[in-house]
């Protein structure tokens, strides 16, 4: 019998041991989901704070941030941080402080939506210029045909080229929706021969007045707000940076490690 009980005496330990092991899964997974569901609420309250106070923004997420008791708030004008109780709120960028430096974690938050957008763009919609033996490497250019710097760039295409870098442009007229430069860009865009229109404009010359329903124009120009584009031109690179105004053809094919 004593053979028997400490034959059995095994199994039931690695039974015990196992079914405790399952317990204090389940129970944090239990805690886990119970944490999600806090945290759901949380911000979902906070979202419905923000809306009835008009702010004058309309929220599209609120999430906890790195710092504890501020939250982060994308809107359609940018990133936010407010507080758990909504009386107070900071606009401008958050940084944390490491060993190697300062690491700007709301610059991080755009750029992961940059490369989001850079990514789901229909290529098809914008006027692209591909170097003849192939791209190494493209960008996406936010542009206007009466900028002077973007005519530079434009000017310059066949050194980008020279490097292997493909422009991609989209169109963001300065003076919005509407205005002289929005009409003529909506030409070059509904243009049969979109890239001749394009260079055209940029050389400050005439193109015939066209018109299309399905231009992009208008759509791209409101992407450009959403990502913050506030001047032309304005290159954004596959991993989601964003370079502000001109830069030369070598300089960029050095940032793009050609």
């Amino acid at each position: 019998m004593s053979n028997g009980s400490a034959f059995l005496e095994v199994p039931l330990t690695r039974m015990r041991t196992r079914s405790l092991r399952l317990g204090l899964a389940a129970l944090g997974a239990a805690s886990l989901v119970a944490t999600m569901a806090d945290e759901n609420r949380q911000t979902a309250g906070l979202a419905a704070r923000l809306e009835a106070l008009d702010l004058g923004f309309v929220v599209q997420s609120v999430s906890p941030s790195k710092v504890p008791g501020l939250f982060e708030v994308a809107t359609e004008g940018g990133v936010l941080y407010v507080t758990e109780d909504a009386k107070y709120l900071v606009a401008g960028n958050l940084y944390e402080v490491r060993e190697d430096g300062l690491v700007n974690l709301t610059e991080e938050r755009r750029a992961s939506e940059r490369r989001a957008m850079f990514a789901s763009i229909d290529t098809s919609e914008l006027i692209t210029f591909t170097p003849d033996g192939g791209a190494r490497a493209s960008v996406m250019v936010f542009t206007d045909t009466d900028c002077g710097y973007c005519r530079q760039l434009h000017a310059q295409m066949g050194n980008y080229h020279a490097n292997g870098i493909e422009v991609r442009y989209l169109a963001y007229p300065r003076g919005g929706v509407g205005s002289p430069t929005y009409d003529k860009m909506v030409s070059a865009w509904c243009s049969d021969d979109a890239r001749g229109a394009l260079t055209a404009l940029k050389r400050g010359e005439g193109i015939p007045e066209t018109y299309c329903e399905n231009h992009p124009v208008s759509e791209q120009f409101e992407l450009g707000q959403l990502v913050g584009i506030t001047g032309t031109p304005a290159i954004l690179l596959s991993n989601g940076r964003l370079l502000p105004g001109y830069v030369p053809p070598d300089d960029l094919a050095a940032l793009l490690g050609l």
